[in-house]
């Protein structure tokens, strides 16, 4: 057998996936340059890997064994890698954040100068929303979660990093600004849902639910990107985390309608599991957040003032 390090990676990663697609975008490879890849590793084994049902990739249990020990064998390389780091005087390993998807508007600012710091830390960070964010954390898969809603069942600790406003929205001239600031409002205006399972879904219909409007008409999306299109498209409005509009606001392609009882101001919160043993990596990143937090929030989110 003649496997490489980079089959392994992108076989297990397609293991995860369940899909050559999602595979090639989280590795940032074309589809074709997986697929190749795939073939040449499954070449190399008299048993298959995978097996494709109804144009859905699956697994082989065989596969699945090989998967596991891909990931052993790729564990072990970066411990390797790691150790040599740490003996010419670096901070070195992984840290793995799990962050809900409004979430990947804040997180990276407080990330970029303390990873530029360290090139030694190879950083996993998983954007999802808030349901699999606490399950990623629950089961002690990751160091860190972003979270805008505690967790309640769970024993955290956290640092609080800035304010999540949710205002109502919609795209520029669909509603004027004397159309009416409540019951009316949500009745005549198709709304646009996150979907189940979603921090910003749960605080709208909560907002709806408290002021026992009933609403004309919704649509479900997967993701705040997805929901922004749709408003700038004219589909319907929203209640939208402000950190996801900047530019569209200051555009004019997207306008916050005034409605009472809004903003919904939370914070968003760095947390982990109070039982949970930090590795040198993710203490290292707590203390460059506790020092730089001030710092970036002034440099980055001034502009949260002017709403």
């Amino acid at each position: 057998m003649n496997y490489t390090l980079h089959q392994l990676k992108i076989f297990l990663k397609i293991s995860e996936t369940q899909s050559i697609t999602k595979a090639s975008e989280e590795l940032h490879l074309t589809q074709p340059a997986v697929s190749i890849q795939l073939k040449n590793f499954q070449d190399q084994f008299s048993l298959p890997l995978t097996e494709v049902v109804g144009r859905k990739l699956f697994i082989t249990d065989f596969g699945k064994e090989i998967a596991e020990a891909a990931e052993k064998i790729l564990n072990e390389v970066y411990a390797i890698n790691y150790k040599t780091l740490f003996y010419e005087g670096q901070l070195a390993g992984r840290m793995k954040i799990s962050v809900v998807s409004t979430g990947k508007y804040v997180i990276p600012y407080f990330l970029s100068e303390f990873m530029k710091k360290h090139p030694g830390i190879d950083l996993i960070m998983d954007v999802t929303n808030k349901t699999k964010v606490v399950e990623s954390l629950e089961q002690n898969e990751v160091d860190f979660a972003l979270v805008s809603v505690l967790p309640k069942k769970l024993k955290i600790d956290r640092v609080e990093l800035m304010e999540n406003k949710l205002f109502f929205v919609s795209s520029s001239g669909m509603i004027s600004q004397n159309h009416g600031q409540g019951k009316k409002l949500f009745e005549e205006i198709p709304l646009i849902f996150r979907e189940p399972g979603s921090a910003t879904r749960g605080a709208m219909e909560n907002f709806i639910t408290q002021n026992r409007f009933s609403i004309r008409k919704k649509m479900e999306l997967t993701s705040n990107e997805a929901v922004k299109q749709a408003v700038l498209a004219g589909l319907g409005s929203s209640i939208m985390p402000l950190i996801g509009i900047k530019n569209e606001l200051s555009n004019g392609d997207l306008q916050i309608i005034p409605v009472k009882g809004l903003p919904i101001i939370t914070t968003w919160n760095l947390v982990w599991l109070s039982s949970k043993k930090l590795s040198p990596v993710a203490k290292a990143f707590l203390e460059h957040i506790e020092e730089t937090k001030t710092k970036i929030i002034e440099k980055k989110f001034n502009w949260f003032g002017e709403y």
